[in-house]
């Protein structure tokens, strides 16, 4: 099977992107013919969106997910699998661990690899990975076996490798400019449905049983379902996940398209990261968003014995609550994609939803103990709009910063940024959660929320790829930076755009 396209090969529709609109228009089908195919022949003056890219995203959101979801299987249950395995609860904080510790020395090699190989063989690369890992914990139901479920675990952290870098890239090559924030929302939305799914699905499935035999009955079913679900996936990917549609969708990507495609002016690997690496406004991104993914992950990771303390037995309603604040980050995710792509106000958005995300944390932090179990959902879903709802905001801002560098290399650094953060921000609130309580352990995290909001304030909004579209379907203005060379003829100077 030819692995670099889709088996099908069947018509269909397609939506004309006109480069200047703020819309995505429909053509009748009268007109379709004649104005795609000048679309085509005048790439500076309307650029073809393709039907399909709906079904290569949501076909991404269900992979994503499908790896997200294992994440947190273990720690949301953390003190049945403790009895389970007979094991201290520092191991089952590892197998979230393990998912940033993996990801951090491989973020180079995977960004490469998207680079040379594209977004299909990439993405399948990464559900493979995360099948073999699902179907390994099959065989890792019994209490001396936690080495087999914990080398499962691990492999399904390596495919995500093959993921968190996807949505941004995914979404340059298919949509349309007006719609890439909007679908880079989407792809995101992927990784925490699977995050949802990964706090309320364990606590119901695998219930606090005192009979040890019974909690392996229900352990092995999970592992079951789960490894059914990556089986079919991976069979759905191979058949329908495409690489990129037959033609680029805006002047951006057309852009960068070319620079692909000419081998002697191709920027490298090693330079692309050099750009980046040496880019300020960049430089504090990683720093900001770092902060603010690795305290959800810390959050996350460690959020059955916070709740526990003050409500205990309550194991179902602890992945309730951690489902409540993915939910709410989902939404505020999609409200976020919305407001970017109606106001390309990328700076601002960013400042107001980390600084709100600060504000959540202490809310969060006071209201724990007030004994209605009721308030922590509410106070937690408010918590989860706002830091959640931060990740395609920082994803798209950075893709801002650095155009024309492939968009997976900066997402691949966000993420890398989030992993290192998350691991010391895990370790530092559970020292914390033991020795002070978890009063102190949250007043940490939310005066880190209150540096990376200083940080995000400092950051300059240099929209370099926004730029690059005004000049090139603008007819010829717009900035200096980031020019795009109007059609036939050029291609996009990186030298000049990067500092």
């Amino acid at each position: 099977m030819d692995l670099k396209h889709s088996a099908s090969g069947a018509a269909e529709s397609t939506d004309s992107y006109i480069a200047t609109s703020k819309s995505t228009d429909m053509i009748t089908p009268k007109e379709k013919e004649s104005k795609a195919t000048k679309a085509a022949n005048a790439p500076g003056e309307g650029y073809k969106v393709y039907a399909r890219r709906w079904a290569v995203l949501i076909l991404f959101v269900f992979y994503s997910a499908s790896n997200a979801m294992q994440w947190i299987q273990y720690t949301i249950i953390n003190n049945i699998i403790t009895r389970y395995y007979g094991i201290s609860d520092k191991w089952v904080d590892w197998t979230s661990m393990i998912y940033m510790i993996l990801y951090i020395p491989l973020i180079f090699p995977g960004s490469w690899f998207l680079d040379k190989v594209g977004l299909r063989i990439t993405a399948l690369v990464g559900i493979v990975g995360t099948c073999v890992g699902a179907w390994i914990k099959v065989f890792s139901v019994d209490p001396s076996l936690f080495y087999v479920s914990f080398i499962g675990q691990a492999i399904v952290a390596l495919a995500q490798v093959c993921i968190l870098s996807l949505p941004a890239r995914l979404a340059a090559v298919w949509f349309g400019l007006d719609q890439v924030s909007s679908a880079t929302s989407v792809g995101v939305f992927g990784n925490q449905l699977g995050v949802a799914v990964g706090f309320v699905l364990p606590p119901m499935l695998v219930p606090n049983s005192e009979n040890l035999e019974t909690v392996g009955k229900d352990l092995q079913m999970m592992f079951y379902l789960v490894a059914g679900l990556t089986s079919i996936l991976l069979v759905l990917m191979i058949f329908f996940f495409q690489d990129k549609p037959p033609t680029p969708p805006s002047a951006a990507q057309e852009a960068a398209q070319r620079l692909e495609g000419m081998g002697e002016q191709q920027v490298s690997f090693a330079l692309s990261l050099k750009n980046l690496l040496t880019n300020r406004n960049f430089i504090f991104l990683l720093l900001s968003y770092g902060i603010n993914v690795g305290v959800f992950y810390a959050i996350s990771t460690l959020l059955n014995p916070v709740v526990l303390k003050y409500y205990p037995g309550h194991e179902v309603d602890t992945g309730r609550i951690g489902l409540s604040i993915v939910l709410a980050g989902m939404l505020g995710s999609v409200v976020s994609g919305i407001v970017l792509d109606k106001t390309h106000k990328f700076k601002e958005t960013t400042l107001a939803v980390y600084a709100l995300s600060m504000v959540g944390m202490w809310i969060f932090t006071f209201t724990l103990d007030t004994g209605h179990i009721a308030v922590v959902y509410l106070t937690a879903s408010l918590l989860g709009f706002f830091m959640t709802g931060y990740l395609p905001v920082g994803f798209e801002f950075g893709a801002e910063l650095t155009f024309p560098e492939p968009e997976g290399t900066s997402s691949g650094l966000l993420n890398a940024s989030a992993q290192t953060f998350g691991i010391i921000f895990t370790l530092f609130y559970s020292e914390l959660l033991d020795t002070y309580g978890d009063v102190p352990a949250n007043m940490a995290m939310a005066v880190m929320l209150i540096v990376g909001s200083l940080i995000t304030a400092a950051t300059g909004s240099d929209l370099r790829r926004q730029n690059a579209q005004v000049a090139s379907g603008g007819g010829g203005g717009g900035s200096g930076r980031g020019s795009v060379a109007a059609a036939g003829g050029g291609v996009v100077n990186a030298a000049a755009i990067n500092p």
